[in-house]
């Protein structure tokens, strides 16, 4: 993704998952935002976009942290709010194993509480190794946690799929938690 354009998704994650007062914009129960109102509070801002770049962000970010719903006219961050939504997402059955990246400076924490939402809605897990390693590469030296997803569903806990891939889940106790 080019500079300017990584530039606008980062600042399209700050409005659509954390912060959409930073330009006076509102979103609904379920994070969708009016994509014509995002576009004129985002210029106001004094950040210029229009409807093209806002289309080619969305659709060239390789993680699909965005959405649009079928007719383009309202759009959402697909995961990872800090604010009160509800993604309408619905439970799913997940894979025997998925994958954590973290940065080893945060294991001893985790082999203590295991995996907790914090300030998110969920926690994040990956279906594969090169995803979960990437994810981790960005906070530190990475490090792969297998979670035992099958295990954790069998007893109880739920999971969520995310429009972009990423599964969802609120916390992961320390028993299912296979470290490195």
């Amino acid at each position: 993704m080019k500079s300017d354009l990584k530039r606008i998704s980062k600042f399209l994650s700050l409005v659509l998952r954390h912060q959409p007062e930073k330009i006076g914009l509102t979103l609904d129960s379920q994070g969708w935002a009016n994509t014509q109102e995002l576009l004129e509070k985002i210029n106001k801002s004094g950040t210029a976009l229009n409807l093209a770049t806002l289309q080619e962000v969305v659709g060239n970010n390789n993680k699909k942290r965005f959405a649009f719903n079928p007719d383009g006219s309202k759009i959402r961050a697909s995961q990872g709010h800090s604010i009160q939504i509800d993604l309408g997402y619905t439970p799913t059955q997940p894979p025997e194993f998925l994958y954590h990246g973290t940065a080893t400076r945060f294991l001893e924490s985790i082999q203590q509480d295991g995996l907790n939402k914090g300030a998110r809605h969920h926690v994040h897990l990956s279906k594969d190794l090169p995803t979960a390693k990437s994810v981790g590469g960005r906070h530190g030296v990475p490090v792969i946690l297998t979670i035992k997803a099958q295990a954790m569903f069998d007893d109880g806990c739920k999971f969520f799929v995310s429009v972009n891939g990423v599964w969802l889940t609120d916390s992961i106790p320390v028993k299912y938690i296979e470290f490195p």
